[in-house]
């Protein structure tokens, strides 16, 4: 029997008849609008030279879209009740590997290495759970995998800080992540109702864009992220107090290399840029 993935009452058919219920644990909203798809493929610019990897694949979807133009699909799936829908709406394709796990926990880099060996590059698209949002993409950052592009749906607002100027309000931890490891930009948003079930916010598209030539004189790139997650630990505080608390370092020292780099004392670590940050790391002497 043929779905009509983005017709809720086909969608709905196919899961009663694996038996398939919706997990909160896992943040499981599908994605069943057949417009958003083709656009999230397009912006990946893939073509049979090049390798796919899917976070959490849902019921295929956006997929579907993803094997129609890459030379080959591997998409991760935590969720084995989902393996059966999968094989069904994905059974045409010959180029899609699914693989179980938890893409936290998988060693992705030999992942890639044996799956995509002989294609020229190799990118991530997902549609991800809000809850793992940050986690995964610092996971994808910081193992600084083999991959040029990554294209994700997200939660609106953390599209946004993903999105946003080192140094501006909506500027977080992981803002300062991309722009170490390259450059974010939101391409559309897409309405709650795009889902299955719908959730209370709305989403948006993004594309990070990796480039391994760190312009930024960094030296030391775990000190500079452990100063940066410590300040941003307790965003309400100043930077003083939450580095304080966080690396057990002594308040009159921070507030000492602060005025060696011309910072106000009380300032808030969303205020400082890529380059003072790195500036404070140097000064501080973080191990």
């Amino acid at each position: 029997m043929n779905y009509d993935l983005s017709d809720y009452q086909s969608v709905n058919n196919l899961l009663k008849k694996y038996g398939f219920t919706f997990s909160k644990a896992l943040g499981q909203n599908f994605l069943i609008d057949d417009t958003v798809c083709p656009r999230m493929a397009q912006e990946l610019f893939a073509d049979e030279d090049c390798g796919v990897l899917e976070i959490g694949p849902g019921i295929g979807v956006l997929t579907k879209e993803l094997c129609r133009c890459a030379g080959k699909v591997v998409a991760i799936e935590l969720d084995r009740r989902l393996f059966p829908v999968l094989s069904e709406t994905l059974g045409d394709f010959d180029n899609f590997k699914l693989v179980e796990g938890d893409a936290m926990e998988l060693d992705l880099a030999e992942l890639i290495k044996d799956d995509f060996s002989g294609f020229k590059s190799v990118k991530v698209c997902a549609n991800l759970p809000y809850y793992i949002t940050s986690p995964i993409i610092m996971r994808l950052l910081e193992s600084e995998l083999d991959i040029d592009e990554i294209v994700v749906m997200v939660q609106k607002e953390a599209a946004e800080r993903l999105c946003a100027t080192p140094g501006t309000r909506k500027s977080g931890a992981v803002t300062y992540a991309v722009n170490f490891y390259g450059s974010a930009e939101v391409l559309f948003e897409v309405g709650r109702e795009s889902f299955m079930p719908s959730p209370n916010v709305d989403s948006a598209v993004i594309k990070i864009t990796l480039d391994s030539s760190n312009s930024y004189d960094i030296e030391d790139k775990d000190a500079f992220f452990a100063l940066i997650k410590a300040a941003f630990s307790q965003r309400r505080k100043t930077l003083v107090n939450s580095v304080s608390a966080t690396l057990n370092i002594p308040k009159a020292e921070i507030i000492s290399a602060l005025e060696s780099a011309e910072l106000d004392k009380n300032v808030r670590a969303e205020k400082l840029t890529m380059e003072e940050f790195a500036k404070l790391t140097k000064l501080l002497q973080i191990n």
